[in-house]
């Protein structure tokens, strides 16, 4: 059997309906890990779905648990010989919670079909692409009747919820997951028709700041203009942090420059919102940069949240606290450490001594960035074109965030990244979608990505 006949076998699975029917059954288990009352369904994706399926392609498994993850991780090994690569696999089979608001006729747990797109929770975040690299697996051991190279692919069920525990599993089990590359797929291509391979991630974290003026709300009658007001404060603060067009005032939050071979990378890319989403406001963010530039290479610093009063029962009452939310999405060259301390320094220097910077609160996730130029990607994108026709979009980094600073630092790895849905999917909103012409894509890319290792 040949390379085309694998290719045409895992993309068939579209027109036989097999694909869907599994991807029904992996939407219909509602592993939401932040849902304290879905915990039992993580483990329950794992033991009725994948181990059988991983067990069906000759491989072993077994979980591998730790008290901070919400649920399980599964490793499931196909080692054929010493001597042939090993991958390193990764992928999640947890989701955000369902959420009200789906489109009627649509349900979160529900797989439906609409305008060549399959609805439903996981199909884009994780389950549609994590489907995409199983069949593609599973035609390739049915034209070869072997991988030609050793797999090893860790499932988390708990990626939504910050992948607690990973690390510490994965330092755990280092040796257990030592391999030449990792490849795996999650987050957007670069467009729906742009076939897309990504190296890394935008590091990312997140904190609050506030003023706790006094305990209660005072009578904006009888105290205006006596009393201090802690929103507008809290206003004037960031204003010291961020600039009017979203520009960040505070050096140590940015890379301070872009490695000249990122640059050029990024130059070849375009980024063009597709129907149905935002125009980029080009005014906004850092002066000089390409939009490219700004989301693939440099910071963003978000105001996410903000409270002040009572917006849905106004006090005609000066308020007596504010606080906001603050989120930084950063790059390979910042060092995470140094930005609370330098965040407190600034709003310290510019006279806002009374805001209390809080420490992060959620999971930080490290920058990463493999080198566009490392052979890993020249193979990668090679067997791409070769199936595609084209070649495909290199990022230097995905502009969101994953837990891949575990795999390339504490790991030592390579990275690649071969994601299998697009900017528009609503991951993490109502109406969550893949589009089956993106998923036919996938199939053929995946297909030929494992021959091709095959033949080393």
């Amino acid at each position: 059997m040949s390379r085309a006949a694998t290719i045409a076998l895992a993309k068939g699975t579209v027109a036989d309906d097999s694909f869907r029917a599994r991807l029904a059954r992996f939407v219909a288990i509602p592993s939401a890990s932040r849902v304290a009352s879905a915990r039992p369904e993580l483990g329950r994706f794992l033991s009725d779905e994948l181990v059988p399926l991983f067990r069906s392609m000759g491989f072993t498994t077994r979980l591998l648990e730790h008290p901070d993850a919400p649920g399980p991780c599964l490793l499931a090994e196909r080692i054929e010989g010493d001597g042939l690569p090993t991958i390193l696999q990764y992928g999640h089979g947890d989701v955000v919670a369902g959420l009200d608001g789906w489109s009627e006729g649509l349900a979160p747990f529900d797989l439906r079909e609409r305008a060549g797109r399959w609805y439903g929770r996981g199909t884009a975040d994780n389950k549609g692409q994590l489907n995409v690299n199983l069949t593609a697996l599973e035609a390739l051991l049915k034209t070869r009747g072997r991988l030609g190279f050793n797999l090893k692919y860790l499932i988390e069920m708990g990626e939504e919820s910050g992948s607690l525990g990973l690390r510490d599993i994965c330092r755990e089990h280092a040796d257990a997951l030592k391999a030449d590359v990792l490849i795996a797929s999650d987050g957007p291509r670069l467009a729906a028709d742009k076939p897309t391979i990504f190296l890394g991630a935008r590091g990312g974290i997140s904190f609050y700041i506030e003023i706790k003026a006094r305990e209660n709300f005072q009578h904006s009658g009888n105290w205006g203009g006596l009393l201090s007001n802690p929103g507008v404060e809290l206003c004037h603060a960031i204003t010291a942090l961020i600039g009017p067009a979203g520009e960040i005032k505070v050096p140590t939050l940015t890379p301070g420059a872009i490695p000249e071979n990122v640059r050029e990378h990024l130059s070849r890319l375009k980024v063009t919102p597709q129907p149905g989403d935002p125009e980029i406001e080009q005014w906004w963010g850092e002066p000089g940069l390409t939009a490219e530039e700004k989301v693939f290479a440099w910071s963003s610093f978000e105001v996410m949240e903000m409270e002040c009063g009572n917006l849905a029962q106004p006090l005609y009452a000066i308020p007596p606290s504010a606080r906001a939310r603050l989120q930084l999405r950063f790059p390979v060259g910042v060092d995470v450490d140094a930005v609370v301390p330098a965040v407190r320094k600034t709003l310290a220097k510019a006279g806002f001594d009374r805001v209390i910077v809080h420490d992060t609160h959620d999971a930080v996730f490290l920058a990463t960035r493999l080198d566009p130029d490392h052979d890993w990607v020249r193979r990668i994108a090679a067997s791409i074109e070769t199936t595609m026709g084209t070649s495909p979009s290199i990022l230097p980094n995905l502009g969101g965030s994953l837990p891949n600073d575990i795999f390339a630092s504490d790991l030592g790895l390579p990275t690649i990244w071969i994601p299998h849905s697009y900017p528009g999917c609503l991951q993490h909103a109502p109406d969550e979608h893949l589009p089956i012409s993106i998923v036919e894509e996938g199939l053929g890319i995946m297909a030929g990505i494992y021959w091709d290792i095959g033949n080393h």
